[in-house]
Order: structure tokens, then sequence, then C-alpha cells
């Protein structure tokens, strides 16, 4: 690949990930991207994620950039790294997962020869020997340049990971992520995309996603309704975006997040009464956004029927779910 001119930001949020760090660190020390900063924000680790942070610091003064800051949660420190990022581009990456060694170049060739303010890779699922466990595919059957105001379906469609993307920093000017809330990614990443004309993807599954063993039984709480008020907030954006007549395109995102993705969340809530609880109020976030029984089971992302396309497990329990079969769903869990 040719030289690359402009400058990459590559935040690093830590946070008590001493057994993985190396690795991910490594893989980003070694990209064919030489024009790179990476910035690890060490938000209050407890365990030897510092002393990590800080050989590296040393070993690699002209790649590494090291911060240590009190405990402020995922969203605090990104934005602690933006407000410290001096590229032209931004990207973001996981202190327990890693990436392939053109990522970075292979994307930031894409934003520039394609003008486009956001780049997206594929990403594959990995355990941790590094088998890999299942391929997602970002954006299928779409041309690599994505002029938005012609395919504007793909905001409905694409998942909204901050992780597998390049951001023009520009995107920032005026946006962070929203401290003191879960599923941050789903707040802000669909609003950058508001702002953008033209985006640019890869079919390289560049970005390993590891999935830890002791993340996987996590406890799924009253959190999960942090999804709906993030939905909220990018139809407030919507609204005042030059996409606001593509009624359409928000509808299905209305569909997609606030209600399959609500649901996916859900389904492993344990607590009955809160079950019932966030039942309620994704009811209510239906009617309040017009959403039909019918518009969701006839949804389909990238031209295919989604709930036609989910497993037998993920397919009975919506179904069950729509029927209003809660007590039946209860018996499942």
């Amino acid at each position: 690949m040719k030289n690359v001119l402009s400058k990459v930001s590559i935040i690093v949020p830590v946070y008590n990930i001493e057994n993985y760090l190396e690795k991910c660190l490594n893989s980003l020390i070694n990209q064919t991207c030489q024009n790179i900063e990476i910035l690890v924000v060490n938000d209050g680790s407890t365990d030897d994620s510092g002393k990590i942070i800080n050989d590296f610091s040393v070993q690699f003064p002209e790649k590494i950039k090291a911060f240590h800051k009190n405990n402020g949660g995922l969203s605090d420190a990104r934005n602690y790294g933006i407000d410290h990022a001096s590229g032209d581009y931004i990207g973001f990456v996981d202190s327990d997962d890693y990436v392939s060694p053109t990522m970075f170049e292979e994307m930031i060739n894409l934003a520039e020869k394609h003008s486009a303010e956001m780049v997206i890779c594929n990403i594959q699922k990995v355990d941790e020997k590094g088998n890999v466990t299942q391929k997602l595919t970002q954006i299928p059957n779409m041309p690599e340049k994505i002029d938005l105001e012609t395919h504007f379906s793909v905001f409905s469609d694409i998942s909204y990971f901050a992780c597998n993307k390049l951001f023009k920093k520009d995107l920032f000017d005026t946006k962070r992520f929203k401290k003191g809330i879960s599923f941050e990614d789903i707040q802000l990443i669909p609003q950058l995309l508001l702002e953008c004309k033209t985006i640019a993807h890869t079919r390289v599954f560049h970005y390993q996603y590891l999935e830890r063993q002791n993340s996987i039984s996590k406890t799924h709480t009253e959190k999960g309704l942090d999804i709906l008020r993030a939905v909220d907030d990018v139809e407030a954006a919507f609204e005042k975006s030059i996409y606001s007549h593509k009624r359409k395109e928000l509808k299905n995102f209305q569909i997609l997040e606030g209600v399959y993705t609500f649901l996916a969340y859900l389904a492993f809530v344990k607590d009955e009464n809160l079950f019932y609880k966030m039942s309620a109020e994704l009811d209510a976030f239906r009617k309040k956004n017009d959403i039909k029984i019918k518009d969701i089971l006839t949804y389909s992302r990238f031209d295919r029927n989604y709930i036609l396309s989910l497993s037998v497990r993920k397919k009975i329990f919506y179904l069950l779910f729509f029927a209003g079969q809660k007590k039946l769903i209860r018996k499942l869990i």
C-alpha cells in the first residue's frame, strides 16, 4: 500500500485487563501504518495494567502515549483520549481485543481514496486460544464507497460498534460519548453517521473481538433500558440532520436497536419482576414510536427479512414475546 500522510490516533481505554493488554498493544505497535499514535488511557486500574502501559510507553515512546486517570468508565476514558488526540482520524480498540497488522493502513487509505468521513471493517469473534468462533460481516452487497443520500438504508442496517470503525476527527468537534450509561456506542455512533455524507468499508475481518469466558455469563440488569434511551437520543439528532426526511430508515433503526437489540438483552434478564418492568418499557417505546408488530416482523436488514435470518431459539423467543406469551417465556429462560 502507498505511504499514508494523515495521522491516526488509536484510543485504547484500559481497566483491569492485565491478562490481555500486551496482545492488544502488540497488535497496534506492529501496524503497517507508521503515522500513528496509540493513546492508552488507564482508567483507574487496580491490577498490573498500569505497569504494562508504562513499560510499553518506555519501549515505544514514539508510538505509545500513556495516560493515567481516576476511574470514570468507558465513555470517560474514550473522551479523555479524544481530548488528547492529535491525529486527522480516530480509531478505538478495546484493550482485550486485537487487530490485524494492516487494519489502519487499509482503512485510512479507503478514507482518503473516497473522501469518507467513516470507514468500517468486518469483525470476527475469537476465543482465548485465538480460534475464530464467529464471522460478523458488517455491510454485505454494498459498494466499497457508499453515498449516504443514495444508500441511506445502511443507517438502519449496520452494527454500531465503535471499535471496527475509523472516524474523521472532525466528527468529534461537538460530540462525545455519553458518560454514566451503558450501550454508549448505540447512543453516539449513529449520531456521528448522521454527520457523514460518504462512508467506505472493507470486507477484510480486521478486528478480532475476544469473547472471554467470564464475560459470557455476566448479569443482565436494568442497565438494558439505556438501549431505549440511546435510541431516543439518536432520534433527536436525526430530526436535526440532513437526513430527517428519510422516515422509513428512522423507523427501521428504532426496530433494529430499540426492539431487537433490546429484546436480545432482555432474554438474559433473570429477575422476573425486572423482566416484566423492562417489557412494559418496551411496550411504551413501541407505542410512542408507532411501531406495530407487523413492522417488526417485516423488517428487513440488508434486503433480507431479519427475523427469518435468526437462530431457531431466537425466533421462538421473539415470536412468543410479540404474541404476548411472556409467562411462557419466563419458563423457558
